[in-house]
């Protein structure tokens, strides 16, 4: 039924259809969550871009409750190998710093390695 949904609302609306990805959408809350170290975040103005190489979301979030959007000025960025799960986190961003496996900080690549695997097991 979902599928059929998203079929008809792509033949009705082609440009909205793609124009959010709930599912990366949802991948990247994950692993927002997962470097944060926490169980709930708030999340403000979500941006996802599925049909771009890489597909990639880019959103605002508190990790305080009941913060207004208006109010979010922490930014989180994800990038992926794909659009369709498993999406394969290649990149992510939490401010200006960047994590990825080709960087030259040590730390920020394990930490993007650490991110890499909690998403790998979230999705098995």
């Amino acid at each position: 039924m979902r599928r059929s949904f998203f079929l008809l609302a792509f033949a009705a609306f082609p440009s909205l259809a793609v124009a959010q990805s709930s599912d990366l959408d949802a991948t990247c809350e994950t692993v927002a969550k997962n470097f944060l170290l926490a169980d709930k975040i708030t999340v403000g103005t979500v941006q996802s871009f599925p049909e771009l190489k890489p597909p990639g979301v880019r959103m605002t979030y508190s990790t305080r409750e009941n913060t207004a959007k208006a109010d979010m000025t922490d930014t989180f960025e994800c990038e992926f190998a794909s659009s369709v799960k498993p999406h394969h986190l290649t990149r992510f961003c939490v401010s200006t710093t960047c994590y990825s496996p080709t960087g030259d900080d040590v730390d920020r690549k394990r930490r993007f390695e650490e991110m890499r695997i909690l998403l790998e097991r979230a999705e098995k």
